[in-house]
């Protein structure tokens, strides 16, 4: 039941259903359809051949740490060498720091497959690019000079550096210290927990961008300053020299996810430098960050996909018991549990937000691509509202539908999918962190709403729900219009609520992204089926299939933004009631 690289769902959702090089074009960005199919088909090969048969390894050897080091598990450090060596980790960096310079977008179809391969081995890569975006944009000339193209190749990785023991996501309590030298950088003492990839043993060097606080900042987040530590000091000359006081105390122990690092990394002396400006540390980081949410939900896609093929395979091989009606062969004393009707039901659901969401995260990234390379300022605008809105509804809706699609998966193996050798129980445990990481899926449904949406009086909203308006010909049309009057109707009375109740908008923001998350995917999957209905008899068989799975979108799952949206106009009574938990 191996995992295939769903490539002509791939190309239908990029070029059939949401015209990517014709939408890029309009922005300036030139690609065509031909360049971004060989890079994928490309990118597929190595992962299935090199990184999905390390996935279990991964898993059963996990990290350790020799002499202060991580050690990552066989064949991982071939894997990696391979992958830099065939130039993949510089796909959508800049040519000037030895990038492809594809958009944004290539990447992100790349991220899927990426972590239905292997997620743990390909996190390292992928928090590079996020070091590299985040380093472009926030760097000096001198910073880009130096790390931006070992970045781009690969020859060292990143990490992101925020939460402590004592604070989690209240970033605000930090107290790693920076302290001012003479000759500019800074010397920085701390401890820093749940950092993923923290370290290899592949990577001549490891680039953290760790948040801390200089002598004297204000407290709060107001306070925060960000800097770029080496694993290793590099000399004048660029070489990596020796170690930059920065040491691995210990690798959690992890539910899943074992084939990366997740490092408790002690900083004593270490040399660093401000990126931007004092006290403005958070507010840089959140380029990695956001970037990190919307990866996360990529990652989640490729869960989703490699979980619904490793069921929808279980259920065509297993036989046991009769199938109802015409399904069942008389010939045979038991059919495939594929025709049992729940098992469809489980199927189903897997596939259609595997299909939903596909098309949803290569638009988004393409509003990446737009935002930064359109001419036309309303247009670029536009892009980077939606993106904005919508980027903690990709993080929190498609993650959360990962654990979900997970379990289901599970489910259909039944009992054989509890035994490690299944492989469907790694895929779980691996998506279990995803709704968690990049801030909680709490924390992103209130993002969602209140800095989102009631911030700017629904405005961004509005623009979604507008493009949303357009399909109000469409055979599902009239359903995602009625849905989104909804959305937009109980957003003025949670703002005029939260006046007298503050946890109004905590108590609604869940299930209003919830409804928001099915609003985005039923658009999405409404413009796949009417490019079938389009196509009419000629219509691809992917074509049909994604008719087929919009029906079901329509009929079996919308129906549960209704629910939420039930849930959001509730007020904050009996959730809050002291009684209810009890001393």
């Amino acid at each position: 039941m191996a995992y295939r690289a769903p490539l002509e769902d791939i190309t239908f959702a990029a070029h059939d259903v949401l015209d990517i090089t014709g939408d890029l074009s309009r922005a300036g960005v030139v690609i065509d359809a031909e360049t971004i199919d060989e890079v994928i088909s490309g990118l597929a090969g190595f992962c299935t051949g090199v990184a999905a048969p390390l996935n279990a390894i991964g898993d059963r050897e996990g990290c350790s740490v020799v002499d202060g080091a991580v050690r990552t598990p066989s064949g991982f450090v071939d894997a990696a060498r391979s992958y830099v060596a065939d130039g993949w980790p510089a796909l959508t960096a800049a040519e000037e720091h030895g990038g492809a310079g594809l958009p944004h977008v290539v990447g992100t179809i790349a991220g899927e497959i990426l972590a239905a391969t292997n997620p743990a081995w390909s996190l390292y890569f992928g928090l590079t690019g996020g070091a590299y975006r985040l380093l472009k944009a926030r760097g000096n000339a001198d910073q880009q000079a130096r790390f931006l193209p070992q970045l781009a190749a690969g020859r060292w990785t990143g990490t992101m550096c925020l939460t402590e023991p004592h604070c989690g996501t209240d970033l605000g309590l930090l107290t790693t210290k920076a302290t001012r030298q003479d000759d500019g950088t800074y010397r920085i003492d701390g401890t820093k927990m749940f950092i993923s990839g923290g370290d290899n043993d592949f990577a001549e060097n490891v680039v953290h961008l760790v948040l801390a606080r200089i002598e004297g900042a204000p407290a709060g987040t107001a306070g925060i300053s960000l800097f770029i530590v080496p694993r290793n000091r590099i000399a004048d000359d660029g070489t990596v020299v020796e170690n930059n006081g920065v040491q691995v105390d210990s690798i959690e122990h992890k539910m899943g996810m074992r084939g990366n690092a997740t490092c408790v990394l002690r900083f004593e002396d270490a040399i660093g430098e401000i990126v931007g400006e004092e006290n403005r540390g958070l507010a840089a980081m959140f380029v990695m960050m956001n970037g990190a949410r919307l990866g996360s939900a990529s990652q989640a896609l490729g869960i989703i996909e490699n979980a619904q093929q490793q069921a929808t395979a279980y259920a065509r091989d297993r036989v046991q018991s009769r199938a109802p009606g015409t399904l069942h062969d008389p010939n045979r004393a038991a059919d495939p549990i594929i025709d049992q009707p729940d098992v469809r039901r489980m199927l189903l659901t897997q596939k259609t937000w595997a299909a939903g969401f596909r098309m949803l995260l290569i638009w988004l990234a393409s509003r990446i691509d737009v935002e930064a390379h359109s001419q036309d300022a309303d247009e670029a605008k536009r892009a980077g509202d939606l993106l904005a809105l919508l980027t903690p509804v990709a993080k929190a809706f498609v993650t959360d539908r990962a654990v979900e699609s997970s379990t289901l998966a599970m489910q259909t193996f039944g009992g054989a999918g509890y035994i490690v050798e299944s492989g469907i129980e790694q895929t779980y445990r691996d998506g279990r962190i995803l709704a968690i990481y990049e801030g909680t899926n709490g924390v992103q449904a209130f993002d969602l709403l209140a800095r989102k949406t009631l911030s700017d009086d629904g405005a961004r909203l509005r623009t979604f729900t507008g493009m949303v308006r357009e399909l109000d010909s469409e055979p599902h049309g009239a359903r995602l219009a009625a849905l989104a009057d909804r959305i937009e109707a109980v957003v003025p009375v949670i703002a005029e609520d939260r006046t007298d109740d503050p946890a109004r908008v905590g108590a609604s923001a869940f299930d209003f992204l919830v409804s928001v998350g099915h609003l985005a995917v039923g658009y999405f999957l409404a413009r796949a089926a009417a490019v079938a209905d389009a196509a009419g008899e000629e219509a691809s068989a992917v074509a049909r299939k994604h008719r087929a799975l919009a029906a079901y979108f329509f009929d079996r799952l919308l129906p549960d933004a209704e629910a939420a949206l039930a849930r959001s106009e509730c007020g904050t009574g009996s959730l809050m009631d002291p009684a209810a938990l009890g001393a």
